[in-house]
């Protein structure tokens, strides 16, 4: 039974990542709450499920805290640029959905606007990762957002279709807000951090690996 509680066992680092699984998921949703900081909450969400889950960093909580503080000043920026588009968006869906279901002409219209829609909800999917990863100022954030949505526009589709349902799946029942923030930004990681040392030097990709980038000023 002493063997059981060793911090060293199987048994331990398990119950371990299953409580920064679920914490940091509260902790992302709490972060959430005042709006306005959904960015930079979420950027630091990825950068901590990148460190924490693939590169093995302890410490999760500590992480993630710096990293939402090193995130906070641009990302308020980013959320007041991005709420506006995403509540019209969102309408946008909720109406195209209602048509969908009565008639033919509805669903071709509910198709067109999601097709419509791939590219901006892409680029979310890759503005708070990149924000989470690099040092960028505002305008390069969106140019690289919106040029990496483009170029991998199979991965675009895979990834918004992941978020929607997933954000659907968690608003329709509550309760899956326990694990569904870090498994969406875990599945993401999959993706992108493949993408991303396409586009850096051998330097870059070592500096991607180990080393937490300061926040431009």
């Amino acid at each position: 039974m002493d063997n059981l509680f060793n911090p060293d066992t199987l048994f331990w680092r398990l119950m371990s990542r299953f409580v920064d699984f679920v914490g940091l998921g509260l902790f992302w949703a709490a972060l959430c709450l005042p709006i306005i900081t959904i960015v930079p909450a979420s950027a630091a969400l990825y950068y901590t499920v990148v460190k924490v889950f693939r590169q093995k960093e302890e410490g999760a909580f500590g992480v993630y805290w710096k990293a939402f503080k090193a995130n906070l000043r641009k990302g308020w920026k980013v959320t007041l640029i991005c709420a506006p588009f995403c509540v019209l968006f969102a309408y946008g869906y909720s109406i195209m959905s209602f048509f969908r279901n009565s008639s033919p002409q509805g669903t071709v219209m509910f198709v067109a606007y999601w097709v419509a829609l791939l590219v901006p909800a892409g680029m979310l999917c890759y503005l708070l990762p990149l924000m989470g990863r690099f040092e960028m100022g505002l305008k390069q954030l969106f140019s690289t957002a919106l040029a990496l949505a483009l170029r991998h526009l199979p991965t675009t589709f895979v990834l918004v279709l992941l978020h929607m349902q997933l954000i659907i799946f968690t608003l329709v029942q509550w309760w899956p807000v326990l694990f569904t923030p870090v498994l969406t930004t875990l599945l993401t990681s999959l993706f992108l951090e493949r993408i991303f040392p396409k586009y850096l030097s051998e330097e870059e990709n070592q500096v991607l690996k180990g080393e937490y980038p300061e926040e431009m000023d």
